[in-house]
């Protein structure tokens, strides 16, 4: 009996996000991201069956479509026959929420094609890979590092070792945000700002100079997420507050594991039907 393997698929937190222009029907960003330690739990074999099998479980399983970024993982490798009519299957414990901008769904596919690569199942070109990553979201290719990145506007990926790990207080409202209808009502650009890259735009200091340039529309969509920011601005020793991706999660920074504790404990206590989480960057 084939046993699964273990696969841990982390959330993507954009600590910094410029829309800085379009072409054709892709927004051109450029983004400070890291990783933490909140994470999907993905289990994969091999199968002698003739299909495909994945299965969601989990807090935040409901709602998934059958045609998910896994789905349209298989589906691009099988039709070019990139893995010679073998079958996995694939089950995910969703630990991340959805349509959150953590990129769930898009961190499950990165984990899923770096697996089938890591055990020789596929052999790719760098090419290839973004091919593929870009075919199923923009997010997508993010996940085959798994590191400190930058993401230039012309889609370059500068990787960063940031030693000092910090202390993050996730809230999610009681709704999700499309990632398409938050682009969708961007209408005015920013310069570019993230041109000479340096490690140390990973310090707090840096980042709470940025921002995201997608929260003016969210919070224009939802003028209730107003309160939670404001909220988390006011907790004692928070660095900065941010959302992530194009929503629907805020971000609270801490360098103190007590403080974010005690922070954690305030909102759940103010903002009980939200969804709220600590994690640490990676």
């Amino acid at each position: 009996m084939i046993a699964y393997t273990k696969i841990r698929s982390y959330a993507k937190i954009n600590l910094s996000l410029n829309v800085v222009g379009k072409k054709q029907s892709l927004h051109k960003i450029e983004s400070i991201i890291s990783f933490i330690n909140l994470h999907d739990k993905i289990s994969v074999k091999a199968t002698k069956e003739k299909n495909h099998k994945i299965k969601f479980t989990g807090k935040f399983s409901k709602g998934i479509k059958t045609n998910n970024t896994i789905s349209q993982l298989l589906k691009i490798i099988d039709k070019d026959r990139l893995l010679k009519g073998k079958k996995f299957e694939i089950l995910i414990e969703k630990n991340i929420p959805t349509m959150a901008g953590f990129g769930g769904g898009s961190m499950n596919a990165a984990s899923i094609l770096k697996f089938l690569m890591k055990n020789k199942f596929l052999s790719l070109s760098k090419k290839s890979i973004n091919d593929i990553c870009y075919s199923i979201g923009s997010d997508v290719i993010l996940g085959m590092y798994n590191k400190n990145l930058i993401l230039k506007a012309n889609k370059e990926i500068n990787e960063f070792i940031v030693k000092k790990k910090v202390f993050t207080l996730l809230v999610k409202p009681p709704f999700g945000c499309s990632t398409k209808k938050i682009f969708s009502k961007v209408k005015h650009f920013k310069k570019n700002k993230l041109n000479k890259l340096s490690i140390s735009m990973f310090d707090l200091n840096y980042l709470k100079k940025m921002n995201n340039d997608l929260e003016e529309v969210v919070t224009n969509e939802h003028p209730k997420v107003n309160s939670l920011k404001n909220f988390l601005k006011k907790l004692p020793k928070v660095e900065f507050v941010r959302m992530t991706g194009s929503g629907s999660a805020f971000i609270a920074y801490f360098q103190s594991s007590k403080m974010c504790k005690l922070a954690e404990k305030k909102v759940k206590k103010n903002f009980k039907n939200y969804w709220c989480k600590i994690a640490k960057t990676i």
